[in-house]
């Protein structure tokens, strides 16, 4: 008998995969959580009935969270994730000599503990010496650190549960406060084809408190529409332009450094209605 699992990303629309086995299923204090290996996608990370990450294509979102602003800075020392504890972000911070300390913010304790277990080429940055995992509340943690960070990624979950006032203004706010002088935040910010409402947003609260406010895309095949959005919010340095050497990665360059902020005409438009 196929065993079949299927997501609803919208409630028009699903991604089904072909299961070879369930890993892990539990109900931890704040959502539902799955780990799951797939014929397509190989082991895949469910929350809520949501797909988080997948050992297949998880390299795509993972480098292009985490590679444009710690690019764009010159010197990122101090590095903040905000969610995210699969730990594939670190992963990618930690690439960067100049990386002094890493700090992982995630409330989920279940989320890290499982990503080790069944993900370990995704959360295998965690044992690094440098990096600092707490298990927390990142709202909190960023309203009570000052100065503290170059570069914090608000690498959420969709704005449901636990996750709802990672998308506030008050949030973005603190995130500013917590920033050194001429830091920079990338914040996930979901599918412009289905989530419209939320990238206009995100991004005008953001530009009220970051004098540069640039969004790009990448393309992540397990992510409703495949199409997704980021949002980074930059104190002083140009987002575009990438400073820093070239690194192992599988999908982020240089090129595709510039090219994800060359915007279709539909996501332009939907930030230029915000902008009005």
């Amino acid at each position: 008998m196929e065993l079949w699992y299927t997501e609803k990303q919208t409630p028009n629309l699903g991604i089904t995969c072909l299961v070879r086995e369930t890993l892990c299923h539990i109900k931890t204090p704040f959502q539902d959580l799955a780990v799951i290996d797939t014929l397509q996608f190989g082991k895949m990370l469910v929350l809520d009935g949501m797909v988080q990450t997948t050992e297949q294509d998880e390299f795509v979102y993972h480098e292009m969270i985490a590679h444009i602003a710690m690019q764009a800075h010159p010197n990122p020392k101090d590095v903040l994730v905000v969610g995210g504890g699969d730990g594939g972000a670190i992963r990618e911070v930690i690439k960067y000599d100049s990386v002094e300390s890493a700090t992982l913010v995630e409330i989920d304790e279940a989320v890290v503990e499982m990503s080790k277990k069944y993900l370990p080429g995704i959360s295998v940055g965690l044992s690094d010496p440098r990096v600092n995992v707490l298990i927390a509340d990142g709202i909190k943690h960023v309203k009570e650190s000052v100065g503290k960070y170059d570069v914090i990624l608000v690498d959420s979950t969709e704005p449901v549960g636990p996750a709802v006032g990672l998308f506030s203004q008050d949030f973005y706010a603190g995130i500013y406060r917590a920033l050194k002088k001429d830091g920079m935040l990338v914040a996930q910010t979901e599918s412009p084809f289905f989530n419209r409402d939320l990238i206009r947003s995100a991004y005008s609260r953001i530009k009220s408190v970051f004098p540069l406010t640039k969004l790009y895309l990448a393309s992540i095949p397990t992510y409703p529409s495949g199409l997704w959005s980021f949002t980074v919010g930059s104190k002083c340095y140009e987002p575009e332009e990438g400073k820093q050497k070239p690194l192992e990665t599988k999908y982020y360059n240089s090129a595709v450094h510039k090219g994800a902020f060359c915007l279709p005409n539909f996501v332009s438009e939907l930030l230029e209605a915000e902008e009005r």
